[in-house]
């Protein structure tokens, strides 16, 4: 079996052998990339090249939970053209380290001393909370020095960035959200999903992406049609390759009941444009609950203005319809610069 191009790994490497080759594999078969240092924590980055119109926002996009920067390609590949894009990896997912237990201690403290980031909300320096990808997101573009920017989330990324654009409206002139909604707590739900994600990050194997049929498996897995076998092939290294704490922390911190409470408290208060795209066959984030929490929006009214359906699509949108996202994306932010600022 080929994995990647490689030769088969062998199954009676350890897990720490493994995971280094492939991150080994990984730097060696990168495109250009960068690296940056957030609160002490190293992460990873793409930037395109600037366009020639000055007033174009620079996107910024946003990776879901288990997954890494990656599958952003065909939307940055189709955009880029007319706006300069930005894609990174979460701390703990893809390429970007996690918090070890050799900095953990430092990145609390300086979490905690960095005034100038704040956090609209009383919450622990926990690195794998929303709140703290959004303070990491504020300190990226301020690193990068972007003050134009529009934020692309999908599903969890779609949360940091109504964070990101709370804790920064000056940076930040809109969001869209792909697969991305929520504000509605159901215990059992909840405490079921919270449950299978828990068992299914615990029993990862490291050996997984040399099993025949798993990237045909993750190809198939939240998608209302398959993906092609790289996807699926690439998913399967993002799922083992995902720093345990970073998936766990991540899962159980955004899915709290307070935290379910506040997003639509979040979006209420956002005065800059909020977009939603919903994949009409997602099994995931259902529409209704993408309706619930646009509704809180004041573009949502009236007939739900802030929301983009779009057909023959599961979770994965970005993948799944490329053309239909990029064009919907692009759409939004013609309209939006004709469009008056909404001031407080």
């Amino acid at each position: 079996m080929i994995l990647n191009g490689r030769d088969p790994t062998p199954l009676y490497w350890n897990e720490s052998d493994y995971i280094q080759k492939e991150r080994q594999f990984a730097a060696r078969t990168a495109k250009a990339m960068a690296t940056i240092d957030i609160l002490g924590v190293t992460h990873n980055y793409e930037l395109t090249p600037s366009v020639s119109c000055s007033s174009a926002p620079t996107l910024i996009f946003i990776h879901g939970w288990l997954l890494s920067r990656n599958y952003w390609q065909p939307l940055t590949d189709r955009l880029s053209a007319d706006y300069q894009c930005l894609t990174y990896d979460l701390r703990g997912f893809g390429e970007s380290q996690p918090v070890s237990s050799l900095n953990s201690t430092n990145y609390s403290a300086r979490f905690n001393e960095d005034a100038q980031y704040p956090i609209k909300e009383n919450h622990e320096p926990s690195p794998y909370s929303l709140a703290a990808y959004a303070q990491d997101l504020v300190i990226l573009l301020e690193k990068l020095n972007i003050t134009n920017a529009w934020l692309v989330g999908h599903s969890l990324g779609g949360s940091i960035a109504l964070w990101g654009a709370d804790c920064c409206p000056e940076r930040v002139k809109g969001v869209i959200c792909l697969n991305s909604g929520g504000g509605i707590y159901l215990k059992e739900e909840f405490t079921r999903f919270r449950m299978f994600g828990k068992q299914l990050v615990q029993l990862r194997l490291p050996w997984l992406p040399c099993l025949p049929g798993m990237a045909r498996l993750f190809s198939r897995a939240m998608v209302h049609k398959p993906l092609e076998r790289k996807w699926g092939k690439q998913r399967v290294i993002d799922f083992v390759q995902a720093d345990t704490e970073a998936a766990l922390g991540s899962l159980l911190d955004s899915t709290t009941e307070a935290e379910v409470h506040l997003l639509p408290q979040i979006v209420a208060r956002l005065k800059g444009p909020v977009y939603f795209l919903a994949g009409e066959q997602d099994m995931i984030m259902e529409l209704k609950y993408v309706r619930h929490l646009a509704s809180f929006h004041w573009l949502f009214h009236p007939q739900g203005g802030n929301i983009v359906e779009i057909p023959d699509c599961g979770h994965l949108s970005m993948l799944e319809q490329t053309e239909n996202v990029t064009a919907a994306i692009a759409e939004i932010l013609r309209k939006e610069t004709t469009r008056p600022s909404v001031t407080a």
